[in-house]
């Protein structure tokens, strides 16, 4: 008792230091810092690695279009397929995996959190094995699918085999990243992530073009140098998991049913969104391939700014996963709402801006990766139409990411339904009427409104925390 009352004793003239509230509860930085500053705190570390995703983005296009404009068209062809490796690993899984240990840890229980990583890692490697046997399986019958023909099928045939042969590598990467995401860790994955696309550019570039005694290995060789980066970070994380030096360290055994439901009623089901996000695109790209070579490989330099704008919100939407999940954890469900409305307000107007500029600008972008004039004008009127619209894309992706830290993604994923019935409707009337790629390019955008709108909505309209009502409030100090 005495040592209560000293502590609530204010500091008298010539006390040399205030005595601590022993009976206080210890702050959570997640749990009890402003919303805003805190989200900030944890979006820049993952900006700096998205960042250096963004310049291996233009490297990459950059040395892929010295190869020709058949090799653009058949990494047009690639695209979504290594796009949908990378976001269900590293944003829909890996959300799951990263909400259900915030959630974990904001309820104060550490053992189930390393239950979890382990259990997260047997996912990863389950699901890699699966992408390298569906892709070497079936993926010359996609690419023709997409409307790959003739060399441009050969070069995209040459980066899928590579790339899908080690199909668990990038897996292992994003759910070692993921799993300290959860705790709250944005520093070391970014750091390692920017390392290894440094790696990638440095690498993919001397294997896809030559460089002193190593041969052109054209696509071949830019996969192979993006499978070494990323088998790199794989390894450097692993190693700092298992080591005991981060917050969680994986358990391996005891395997319980329980443990992977967790991480899979958030994780399966988000799974559900990039997958129809790259079953639109795949259809968007095959309605493009009857316009021609140049139309094509111009739609690709402008999906890749899309990617690369997109990626900011994904920097957002990823540190928002351990504070909402947290909260929810902790039973603070206004607080979680927060962080989902802050997250979505920044990347709408920050994105918005940066869209619009190229919208106005296109040839900033489009003048970096060709001298064709057909592929230019091609992209140009593709990002003078699309790019402002970008911004309903990064609100999608900040609820997406919101819902998922609240175990309530459902919402989200059936906005994403809402644009792939969308597209396939629009795009068969056009087809019917026999438009031209122009209004194609109008339904794209079209289409990013609709998921955006509808995401959010989602968010507005989704009950989150438990359904007896918010459960009392704990307020854990993270060992």
């Amino acid at each position: 008792m005495s040592e209560v009352l000293l502590a609530e004793r204010p500091m008298a003239d010539g006390d040399e230091q205030a005595l601590p509230d022993l009976n206080a509860p210890a702050k959570n930085p997640l749990l009890d810092y402003a919303i805003l500053p805190t989200l900030l705190r944890l979006t820049w570390p993952n900006v700096v690695a998205l960042s250096a995703g963004t310049v291996v983005v233009i490297f990459e296009t950059t040395y892929v279009g010295r190869l020709g404009t058949e090799a653009l068209a058949a990494m047009a062809l690639v695209f979504p397929f290594v796009m949908l490796t990378m976001t269900m690993s590293g944003g829909a899984m890996g959300g799951g995996v990263s909400s259900a240990i915030a959630r974990a840890l904001g309820a104060g229980d550490r053992e189930r959190a390393d239950m979890l990583a382990g259990h997260a890692l047997l996912i990863a490697i389950c699901f890699g094995l699966f992408f390298t046997i569906v892709m070497l399986t079936f993926g010359p019958a996609l690419l023709r699918l997409l409307g790959g023909r003739g060399n441009v099928l050969s070069q995209a045939l040459g980066y899928i085999t590579i790339f899908f042969a080690g199909g668990v590598i990038p897996w292992l990467m994003n759910t070692f990243a993921s799993i300290l995401r959860g705790t709250g860790n944005m520093k070391m994955p970014s750091a390692l992530q920017t390392t290894a696309a440094l790696l990638q550019i440095v690498l993919g570039g001397a294997l896809g073009l030559g460089f002193g005694p190593i041969p052109q290995f054209g696509m071949r060789g830019v996969a192979a140098g993006t499978l070494t980066a990323f088998t790199f970070g794989a390894c450097v994380m692993g190693w700092h998991l298992f080591s005991g030096r981060a917050r969680v360290r994986p358990k391996l055994s005891g395997i319980q049913r329980g443990m992977f439901f967790d991480i899979l009623k958030v994780g399966a089901v988000a799974c559900f969104s990039p997958l129809q996000n790259v079953l639109t695109l795949t259809i968007f790209t095959h309605m493009l391939a009857r316009f021609g070579t140049e139309v094509l490989a111009g739609y690709g330099i402008g999906a890749r700014l899309e990617f690369m704008l997109t990626t900011l919100a994904f920097a957002v939407g990823v540190a928002s996963v351990p504070i909402v999940g947290m909260s929810i954890g902790a039973g603070r469900i206004s607080r979680a709402r927060g962080v989902a409305w802050t997250g979505s307000a920044i990347v709408f107007v920050v994105v918005g801006l940066l869209g619009t500029l190229i919208a106005i600008f296109p040839h900033v972008w489009v003048n970096l990766f060709t001298n064709d004039a057909g592929v230019r004008g091609a992209s140009r009127t593709y990002l003078a139409t699309c790019a402002p619209m970008y911004a309903f894309l990064a609100l999608a992706t900040v609820s997406y990411f919101a819902s998922q830290g609240a175990a309530k993604v459902l919402g989200p994923v059936l906005a994403q339904t809402a644009r792939l019935v969308f597209v396939c409707t629009g795009g068969w009337y056009l087809l019917s009427i026999d438009a031209s790629a122009m209004s194609f390019f109008w339904l794209a955008a079209a289409s990013m409104v609709l998921l955006g709108v509808l995401s959010a909505a989602s968010v507005l309209l989704t009950r989150w925390g438990p359904k007896g009502g918010p459960v009392p409030e704990i307020r854990p100090e993270l060992s």
